[in-house]
């Protein structure tokens, strides 16, 4: 039985709805255009190896690339996985003294799991903190940085609180120590200007499903010039993608990346405004209704279609229950299965029980602002019923510190 879905979608760093033209350019090659782009004897595999081509232009197009430099992945997550294991196994394999690999602590999980791997390989790893506005601290970057790193991987976009790294100055720090600088861009590509040469990135992770595209398809741009990278292969095959990354690659998704990035790119600063707009009319209107909202994250260095807000003396997935008819999620969508609170809210010293009170709340190219504000509207109403019924808020407004309360348990 199929569930029918009508809440208003505001999860919009989870994935986005696959945009119309995205989709028709996609049917050619479902239907009549179904060749294998890897079949070089005939018309079928022309087709399709032409469609492959174009879309690998309009992706390198939006970074500022050369369609060389793009390798077609399933996703960001084996983006991430091929750019970090990739580089570390190709050093090795080189005898490189060179074994030092660099991160935050708020890093996708995907990320973070790839250099738990390179730990237990026998790198040398090290996780940075952020300081409390969710950025790096680039004196602390600089002081670890030197001629053993190998790789700094530092994402444009935070998946949770939607914060705007520096990429230009990290790259420029990695480019004076002769390092390499891979980004997950998965939240950045679409949002901001990627323009990869300019900011000294030689690997970036990138997904057709954050930017209006299909699931299952994502790319890693790897620089050619004027920095050859080269990576080891994560699996054997065909030596397809210049033996990067072998499989018969799936064509209409392909395609659907392509023109979802092109389209993301042509929008991106009209959609820039309107959402900056969107986002403070509904941050506002927060605001105006309740006390003791907390923003999580810088909101100078921010994407527009991102607000991580915790509310006090209201648990998390309580809240969420309260409020059915919006979709929207307490974490990352990767880990809201688990009730702890989230990494990345830890990680900028928010107190637990802030952090258990947290929402992700993204805007997307969908949303109108009415519907922003019947959004807000409904969660000021969940906010103080709950609050009416939570001895913890009592406590709150009295002044209290929870964290300093000594809970007896049995």
């Amino acid at each position: 039985m199929s569930i029918l879905c009508q809440a208003l979608y505001l999860d919009y760093q989870s994935t986005t709805p696959c945009d119309p033209e995205v989709l028709e350019a996609m049917m050619p090659y479902l239907t009549h255009d179904f060749g294998n782009p890897h079949s070089r004897t005939h018309c079928y595999g022309w087709v399709a190896e032409e469609g492959v081509e174009k879309a690998r232009a309009q992706v390198a197009t939006a970074i500022g690339a050369d369609s060389k430099e793009i390798v077609f992945t399933s996703g960001a997550t084996e983006s991430n996985n091929l750019a970090i294991k990739g580089i570390a196994m190709y050093l090795r394999s080189q005898n490189s003294s060179r074994n030092t690999f660099i991160t935050l602590a708020t890093e996708h999980k995907c990320v973070l799991e790839s250099f738990r791997w390179l730990q237990r390989q026998g790198f040398k790893v090290i996780f940075l903190s952020v300081k409390p506005d969710g950025l790096v601290d680039l004196e602390q970057l600089e002081h670890y940085l030197g001629p053993e790193t190998a790789l700094v991987s530092i994402m444009g976009v935070n998946n949770e609180i939607g914060v705007i790294q520096p990429l230009k100055e990290i790259g420029e720090l990695c480019k004076k120590y002769g390092s390499f600088f891979h980004s997950d861009g998965a939240q950045a590509f679409g949002r901001i200007s990627l323009s990869v040469k300019d900011l000294g990135i030689h690997l970036l992770s990138i997904s057709a499903h954050k930017i209006y595209g299909p699931k299952g398809i994502g790319a890693l741009y790897v620089e050619r010039r004027p920095l050859r990278v080269r990576l080891s292969p994560l699996f054997s095959g065909g030596g397809q993608e210049r033996g990067v990354r072998s499989g018969t690659l799936p064509t209409f998704l392909c395609v659907g990346l392509g023109k979802s990035a092109e389209k993301a790119e042509q929008m991106r600063l009209t959609e820039q405004k309107r959402l900056t707009e969107l986002r403070d009319e509904f941050l506002a209107r927060i605001h105006y209704g309740l006390s003791k909202v907390y923003l999580n994250g810088t909101l100078e260095k921010r994407v527009p279609d991102n607000l991580n807000l915790s509310f006090a003396g209201v648990e998390g997935e309580g809240l969420l229950m309260g409020i059915k008819q919006l979709a929207l999620s307490s974490g990352s969508a990767c880990t809201s299965e688990s009730l702890e609170p989230s990494y990345v809210l830890k990680a900028l010293g928010i107190s637990q029980d802030l952090a258990h009170t947290s929402l992700r709340i993204t805007f997307g190219r969908y949303t109108a602002l009415d519907q922003a504000l019947n959004a807000a509207d409904q969660i000021i109403v969940a906010v103080k019923k709950l609050r009416e019924l939570s001895p913890l808020w009592d406590m709150i407004t009295e002044g209290i510190d929870l964290n300093t309360v000594k809970w007896v348990t049995h």
